[in-house]
């Protein structure tokens, strides 16, 4: 299964501004932000990414903005559910005047609870149910598409990749305010038959480890036919969903 590299946004003129900013329309990057862009697509340059994914929203749109200069060759999907979370008549707020609220505290303590007021208020469960589920479509696509060990991209939000990540992981939607997301910081999870695996968490640096290696000699049609996993166990390899006993080697 294919590989996801989860970007959250630049820093945006409403982060600046301590605002919540929600699905409010015209939320741009600042100066920041989009240095951070520019240095995202010199970041990914290495990478053969399949396509990219991203919110509608013009903060994650402009991200993405330097790396499809730089590639025109890769298409630019957009999709709703890896937008950002839809906080209600949280949206527009300061951070310092919704601290005050009592639901802050359930936030913080018990987000699988917290659904945000008003009419377009979303609880953080159906964010999180909407993101897992457009990743695994994503991750089908492009596995028909490109290939198992394919990488793409999906630039989205702190929230939304927070939550991605706790399902990941296996943990409970009420620990994912242990996860931290900086702005276009890179975290990527590679998907397999039987478990997600983190690979990058809130990275800044190098990110050539991710591309896929070359198919190890003595491959062939026979091993192909019999699956990843029958082919890895009669070669003494590993199935690309068995964890490493003592820990990764870090080669290929």
């Amino acid at each position: 299964m294919p590989t996801v590299i989860l970007v959250r946004h630049g820093r945006s003129t409403a982060n600046t501004d301590g605002v919540l900013a929600g699905w409010t329309p015209g939320v741009a990057l600042d100066d920041t932000g989009r240095a951070q862009a520019t240095a995202l697509a010199a970041r990914l340059a290495a990478l053969p990414l399949a396509a990219v994914v991203s919110s509608p929203l013009q903060r994650c749109q402009e991200t993405v903005g330097p790396l499809l200069a730089t590639r025109p060759e890769l298409p630019l999907h957009t999709d709703d559910r890896v937008g950002e979370c839809h906080y209600g008549d949280w949206t527009g707020r300061k951070i310092r005047e919704l601290v005050e609220e009592p639901l802050w505290t359930t936030v913080q303590r018990h987000p699988s609870a917290a659904v945000f007021p008003g009419a377009e208020g979303e609880s953080l469960r159906a964010m999180q149910t909407r993101a897992v589920d457009a990743v695994r479509d994503w991750n089908a696509r492009i596995e028909a598409e490109h290939g198992a060990d394919a990488l793409y991209l999906v630039c989205s939000h702190g929230d939304v990749i927070k939550a991605l990540v706790a399902d990941a992981l296996g943990m409970h939607l009420d620990l994912f305010q242990r996860i931290n997301a900086d702005p276009c910081s890179v975290t990527v999870v590679r998907y397999t038959p039987h478990r997600p695996f983190l690979l990058r968490l809130g990275d800044t640096g190098d990110l050539t480890g991710l591309i896929p290696p070359l198919p190890a000699e003595g491959a062939d049609d026979a091993d192909d036919a019999a699956g990843p996993a029958d082919a890895a166990r009669s070669q003494g390899r590993l199935d690309p969903g068995d964890a490493v006993v003592g820990g990764s080697t870090g080669a290929p």
